[in-house]
């Protein structure tokens, strides 16, 4: 379908995520005011015309969740009310997804709710990083494109040419992920087996794998209150492990989190520019960012042509420029 021009429109969760997606598209981001009124209600006003243009909204739902989220669902409704030809939501992070299921009773699937409400508010596309839970793709009635940090991540520890290096999972859940990483850096694999004793703490039991004199790498899609990464890294370390490095997606780090990095025995964390970070993380030493603006960007110049979007699952050195 022909749309008159591509549009690139923020809200306050993540400009500078948004301006580095709009350097790399050369495209200036869309006049937009996003305020509040005096009594805190959001104000939202797009000041160009979308008329049938193809419009993208960045704004992941990042804490504060729910400002961000109601500025994502007052501008995609602005949008459609404007007549925009499309409207697809970029939401680095996905917020609200630690609900996909009922594991208990009187629960609610927020994951689902807010998919709901991203679809009736008038998006036709969504556009996402790294989700908490691949099921949540289909928790939409609407297409997603669900990309991956792991290229991005994966040219930067190819640069540190890390030997003797074993790539652990700290949890079972993340298997996949450490996999894909072992087996594109050449390296062994180990699985932490974690068990979680209340929604905030969870208790390491022990380590399925060798780390004894190995340099490791652990991977995971997010990093809250950094309880389960400290546990696993003094686990791993009282196992015999050498330097301990972790790449994790989207930087939550809320809580106790960056106090617990500090202490915890790990020489560095990488983590993405999905979620800005707070000036408590940027001060600490260890934490290092790499962005997914170029990753982003290139996905939005892909939608926007009807091109294939899937390849960009591939490794990086098919992509130069990400």
């Amino acid at each position: 379908m022909y749309y008159n021009s591509l549009q690139i429109i923020t809200g306050n969760a993540n400009r500078r995520l948004a301006q580095g997606i709009s350097d790399y598209l050369q495209r200036p981001l869309a006049d937009a005011v996003v305020d509040r009124f005096p009594d805190g209600e959001i104000n939202l006003k797009v000041n160009v015309d979308v008329r049938g243009s193809d419009v993208f909204v960045v704004q992941p739902t990042c804490p504060p969740v729910n400002e961000n989220l109601m500025e994502l669902l007052i501008g995609i409704d602005t949008l459609r009310r404007a007549s925009a030809g499309r409207i697809t939501t970029v939401i680095p992070y996905y917020g609200y997804a630690r609900k996909d299921r009922k594991d208990e009773g009187r629960v609610p699937i927020t994951a689902k709710l807010v998919a709901n409400l991203i679809a009736s508010a008038g998006a036709d596309r969504v556009l996402t990083i790294d989700l908490h839970a691949q099921q949540i793709q289909g928790f939409f009635d609407i297409p997603v494109d669900h990309l991956y940090a792991f290229p991005v991540q994966l040219r930067y520890y190819r640069q540190l040419h890390l030997q003797n290096l074993v790539v652990v999972s700290p949890d079972v859940g993340g298997i996949k992920l450490a996999r894909a990483y072992s087996k594109a850096l050449n390296a062994r694999l180990a699985v932490v087996d974690k068990r979680r004793v209340s929604p905030e703490a969870t208790e390491v039991a022990f380590v399925i794998g060798e780390v004894e004199g190995m340099n490791v790498l652990m991977v995971d899609d997010l990093i809250a209150t950094a309880g389960t990464l400290a546990e696993a890294a003094a686990t791993l370390k009282g196992k015999g492990a050498q330097d301990i490095y972790v790449a994790a997606t989207h930087p939550v780090l809320c809580g106790p989190a960056i106090e617990r990095i500090q202490r915890a025995p790990i020489t560095s964390v990488t983590v993405t520019d999905t979620i800005p970070l707070n000036d408590k993380a940027m001060e600490c030493g260890k934490i290092r960012v790499i962005s997914v603006a170029n990753l982003l960007g290139e996905a939005i110049r892909r939608i926007h042509k009807d091109e294939s979007v899937s390849s960009l699952f591939l490794e990086t050195r098919a992509f130069p420029t990400l």
